[in-house]
């Protein structure tokens, strides 16, 4: 079964790759032309992004007394990455990947799903904090869509939704079991028309909320034990947006402050609700739109979207790649 998956997964990005390879050209094009050294630098502080979402792993790891080798989290994060891009889910997809390292290493899936959870979960409150100052930047240019303040609705609604669970959970593990068991009929009742049966077990779901509960219940013991890993999760966002800098820097193009924020916000924004794997084809043409409203030459524009999404997308695909299969190496 696992070699199935990975299988799949590799025909999945190589579909990816294949469907992209239009996009592929006009970014390599791109790139000769770019300043070398602010491009190694960008390449530099995403390998940085890496180590910071170990850091952040580990600093979780830690919080329910796991350990884990710093190296090999920000492998299994940038595994998840890839996983997550190949198999949109909110970034919630990639957390297979660490329950299947848990269970090759005796550890508690309960555990890790709750710190995967708690992850994504900060990752989002750090990108709604940045969000909120791009929207603002944009309110008082004049330049705030509808569509900007309604995927900025769907990604609150999705931290929000998370956040209450993690408290639902920390507080009562019938009333978590209850909230996912409503959950699994929903999915259900979508389902069944399409494959004539149940696709997730309630009964489950409940025995799943008590094994995450038990794990929950004593973040509220510890909440200074949260600071560090926030505090990496701000540091992850502030990486991306030094890269969108490193971008402006390598074709010598003007921006400011405000530049930065604004067009890092609604580009990750729409990154995260979009349909296709990483917004890809949705943030190359909403990107430019952005940055030309926000004041930068559309031709620049382009030029500044295409060189930070061949970083932030294309570079951590390609090592996500190789984390995936090196994890699946050292499973055989």
């Amino acid at each position: 079964m696992r070699k199935f998956i990975f299988i799949l997964l590799i025909f999945l990005s190589a579909a990816l790759v294949y469907l992209s390879f239009g996009e592929l050209e006009s970014i390599v094009m791109t790139l000769r032309q770019g300043n070398f050294w602010f491009l190694a630098l960008a390449l530099l502080v995403q390998s940085a992004w890496f180590l910071v979402s170990g850091l952040t792993y580990r600093s979780l790891y830690r919080l329910f007394h796991m350990e884990g080798p710093l190296f090999k989290l920000s492998l299994l994060s940038a595994a998840a990455n890839f996983v997550s891009t190949i198999a949109p889910s909110a970034g919630m997809g990639g957390i297979v990947v660490f329950i299947s390292d848990a269970n090759r290493n005796g550890q508690s899936p309960g555990k890790v799903t709750v710190i995967s959870v708690l992850y994504v979960f900060l990752d989002y409150v750090a990108f709604l904090f940045v969000l909120a100052l791009g929207l603002i930047v944009l309110f008082r240019r004049n330049d705030l869509d509808p569509s900007e303040i309604a995927a900025s609705v769907v990604i609150f609604v999705i931290a929000a939704g998370m956040g209450f669970l993690l408290y639902l959970g920390s507080r009562s593990a019938d009333a978590l079991g209850n909230a996912l068991a409503w959950m699994a009929r929903l999915v259900n009742r979508i389902a069944r028309p399409l494959i004539h049966r149940d696709y997730l077990s309630e009964a489950r779901a409940h025995e799943f909320a008590h094994e995450m509960a038990a794990d929950l219940r004593s973040l509220p013991e510890r909440p200074r034990s949260l600071i560090k890993p926030i505090l990496y999760a701000f540091a992850n966002k502030a990486l991306m947006m030094f890269i969108l800098v490193a971008s402006f820097m390598s074709f010598d193009v003007p921006f400011s402050v405000e530049t930065i924020i604004g067009g890092f916000a609604i580009s990750y924004l729409f990154l995260i609700v979009s349909p296709t794997p990483s917004g890809i084809g949705i943030v190359e043409g909403i990107m430019p739109l952005a940055l030309s409203s926000l004041r930068v030459e559309w031709s620049q524009a382009v030029v500044i979207t295409l060189t930070y999404r061949a970083i932030t997308f294309w570079f951590p695909l390609g090592i996500g790649g190789w984390a995936f299969r090196q994890l699946h190496m050292n499973e055989e």
